[in-house]
């Protein structure tokens, strides 16, 4: 067994990611503040062909110093967009017909593994890292996903809970 060199991995161009069919996902993160969380977004966006991520609040932008020390030339690749109120966001999308979900724990929330992917373009909002999701934002979702969890912490960073959600909602769009 030999270790894999970056060239052996065959990887796409950025103008060829920007051409590519993008899996049908728009990441909405809702005033995340640190620009190493971000970073990360930006690089699990990339893997999965994102199409969009919408940067709110205070959340931190390109080009950051932390964001490229994490993203990896990935804010390069991915398209990002920066929206002062996370509800613009929410409001836009649904003009344009997504399902709006958010990742969340509340009384209402789906489980990530029974959550079926509708038939259209979805927006994953991700909360920040003290406070989740804006109870305003979660009165506006069509649902809620929840991560199960089985220790004694109550949840995860933002860039693993992405990396779960996006992995899971990847496989369920594309079998």
């Amino acid at each position: 067994m030999r270790k894999l060199k970056n060239e052996d991995l065959q990887r796409i161009t950025i103008e060829e990611f920007k051409k590519s069919k993008k899996t049908p996902i728009t990441i909405v993160v809702d005033n995340v503040r640190s620009g190493l969380n971000v970073g990360s977004l930006f690089r699990t966006a990339d893997a999965f062909l994102i199409e969009k991520i919408i940067l709110c609040g205070i959340t931190t932008i390109p080009p950051h110093k932390e964001i490229r020390k994490v993203a990896l030339g990935s804010s390069n690749s991915v398209c990002w967009e920066y929206e002062k109120e996370t509800m613009e966001a929410i409001n836009k999308l649904k003009k344009l017909n997504y399902h709006i979900a958010a990742v969340e724990q509340t009384d209402k929330s789906i489980m990530l593994n029974n959550y079926k992917t509708p038939k259209k373009p979805i927006a994953i909002i991700f909360g920040n890292e003290v406070y989740g999701v804006d109870q305003n934002v979660i009165n506006n979702c069509d649902s809620i996903i929840e991560i199960p969890q089985f220790g004694t912490k109550h949840s995860l960073n933002i860039s693993i809970a992405c990396g779960i959600v996006i992995w899971d909602l990847w496989q369920k769009i594309n079998s």
